[in-house]
């Protein structure tokens, strides 16, 4: 696995929410939703995204994508200084800001809403609901706010997403899902491809012919029972000097990123397969459940169990606007 498979290995969509928004200025909705990640990009039109905080707002053009990292909230708009009208809150409930509902005023057909059917500001927006969709490693590595000009690569993904989001055919959804995935994927790898970009620190380090070395053996096979002496061997360096490295460019030691790793893996075993406990346990390198029960509320806040259960898929209706 290379450094940047390693960091796009878990954009997942399932019933990702998906809208094309049509406005006519003035305009400016606050969004709240609390998503890990939303994508936006304009097919006409400009709009600015105003992030919460001090943090100067973007603009955005046709063909530019953004993806803002939640779950703080930000304002979308004509003009970083149009007021709010409406608000987006958990799920994509929509009202004004004193909590009228709007689903119905501003339903403009299958995953279109706005103010006008005319309107000069077209969007598109994708957005991961479940924090479970999108690795933690890769939300780590984000900035709050990204903005990525108009791009060859994520180009002709915009179109076709834009042909299909408003279309009401069977499997369509799915068929949603996947084009976000393939969108998202498309532009962190130009993201992190950019001249002066600035990864993880262990994304960074995967460039180190030793450090390298020993992350991709330890995401490869985290069932293996390492150790330090054993990775060093495997890397062709002293224990001392591999601890010393490894922990210098990753910033953490060996054997603390192989628990992470391990954790996060099983998560997604958890997530996506009905795999017991004990064999997802045994997948990533533990002995037993009771084993990697502990290393899993103590890593994660809960146990296994607890965390497969509060991972479950909502039912979402995809061809609804806004609620």
């Amino acid at each position: 696995m290379d450094a940047l498979a390693g960091l796009l290995d878990g954009p997942r969509a399932r019933g990702a929410f998906l809208l094309r928004m049509v406005m006519e200025p003035p305009w400016s909705v606050r969004i709240e939703d609390r998503a890990p990640l939303c994508l936006m990009s304009m097919t006409h039109g400009e709009a600015w995204i105003v992030p919460a905080g001090a943090t100067d707002p973007v603009l955005l053009r046709p063909g530019d994508i953004a993806i803002a990292r939640g779950p703080e909230p930000y304002i979308v708009a004509d003009t970083p200084d149009t007021a709010p009208h409406a608000r987006i809150g958990p799920g994509g409930a929509c009202g004004t800001l004193r909590g009228e509902p709007l689903s119905e005023s501003m339903h403009l057909g299958v995953r279109t809403w706005g103010n006008a059917p005319d309107g000069a500001a077209n969007m598109l927006i994708g957005t991961y609901l479940l924090e479970g969709e999108i690795s933690r490693r890769l939300l780590d590595a984000l900035p709050p706010l990204l903005l990525l000009p108009s791009d060859d690569r994520s180009d002709p993904l915009l179109l076709l997403l834009d042909a299909e989001i408003s279309r009401d055919e069977p499997g369509q959804s799915v068929v949603l899902d996947r084009l976000l995935d393939l969108l998202l994927i498309a532009v962190l790898r130009s993201w992190f491809s950019r001249p002066g970009a600035e990864g993880p620190a262990w994304y960074r380090a995967m460039g180190d012919p030793v450090v390298g070395q020993a992350l991709r053996l330890l995401q490869n096979e985290p069932a293996h029972p390492w150790t330090v002496a054993a990775l060093a061997a495997r890397t062709g360096v002293s224990r001392a000097g591999l601890a010393r490295r490894f922990t210098e460019l990753v910033g953490e030691p060996p054997m603390a990123y192989l628990t992470g790793w391990r954790l996060a893996v099983a998560a997604d075993l958890l997530r996506e397969t009905d795999a017991t406990v004990e064999a997802v346990a045994r997948k990533v390198g533990y002995s037993g459940s009771f084993a990697f029960s502990t290393a899993f509320k103590r890593g994660r806040g809960v146990s296994p169990q607890e965390y497969r259960r509060g991972h479950g898929l909502p039912n979402r209706q995809q061809s609804s606007p806004p609620a």
